[in-house]
């Protein structure tokens, strides 16, 4: 049996100083009038996605060209104002970056949200490596030293709302491994959020939850919710994306979207 760590003991708190943008204009979804779709994509679009891009980003993690495609298709079929900013927070795992680590038996959250930023023209207008790009270097920045510097905000500020304005949050699920779990009669046919929602306000968000389709091609279901509108242009242009009008296949459009259990 492992011992929790009970006893709170307060945060090493550093000087912090925090500056804080202005607003602005900033579209954020209404909370009526929204639809819930889930997406397949199977590991060989994926594959096709990087083979796409310059050698250089060609190592690239399934995670970080999924959400590089899904945030610009996103962007794009929410049609923004060209000059605002929008902005991909990834959800980062921090347990391996604290020195000291976490204490033995901590089950609790242990994440932080590293943006990528941009303007809605410069994100739709340039290719899929621009968003790949910043989405790895945004990553890159969440160090030891970021993950520090967000446990004094905390301390110092309280705990914090993401920004919701112009955000897309991801979360990638597929080391939970939930889908492995047998309780004695088999393992799950789908083990996962029914819809992409985080906190109070849905449409901001999304998960990529392990998958395997009925054609037995594996890869992952990402559930979206977006303006009715703004879904029918996403899935256009996901399709476009990942290349299916091109195959002109009705058999693989159906088959890449699936209904939440």
């Amino acid at each position: 049996m492992v011992q929790g760590p009970w006893r709170m003991r307060p945060l090493p708190v550093s000087p912090v100083r925090v500056v804080m943008g202005q607003a602005g204009q900033a579209t954020i979804l209404p909370l009526n009038g929204l639809s819930h779709r889930s997406f397949f994509i199977c590991s060989s679009e994926i594959a096709d996605l990087c083979c796409s891009l310059p050698l250089h980003l060609r190592g690239c993690t399934a995670f970080e060209i999924v959400t590089a495609c899904l945030w610009r298709c996103r962007t794009i079929a929410l049609g923004p104002n060209p000059e605002e900013e929008t902005r991909v927070l990834c959800v980062v795992n921090c347990r391996n970056k604290l020195n000291p680590p976490l204490p033995k038996g901590y089950y609790g959250n242990a994440v932080v949200f590293p943006a990528a930023i941009t303007t809605a023209e410069r994100l739709s207008t340039n290719p899929l490596a621009y968003a790949l790009d910043l989405i790895k270097k945004a990553k890159a920045c969440a160090t030891e030293e970021y993950v520090k510097s967000v446990l004094d905000l905390l301390v110092a500020r309280g705990r914090l709302h993401f920004t919701v304005a112009r955000s897309f949050i991801v979360s990638d699920l597929a080391r939970v491994r939930a889908g492995d779990m047998d309780l004695g009669w088999g393992k799950p046919k789908y083990s996962g959020p029914a819809v992409g929602v985080i906190g109070a306000r849905p449409g901001t968000s999304s998960f990529y939850i392990p998958y395997k389709n009925g054609k037995g091609e594996e890869g992952m279901v990402v559930p979206m919710c977006l303006p009715t509108a703004a879904m029918d242009r996403f899935e256009g242009e996901l399709n476009a994306a990942l290349g299916r009008n091109k195959r002109n296949d009705p058999a693989t459009k159906s088959e890449s979207m699936v209904s939440p259990p």
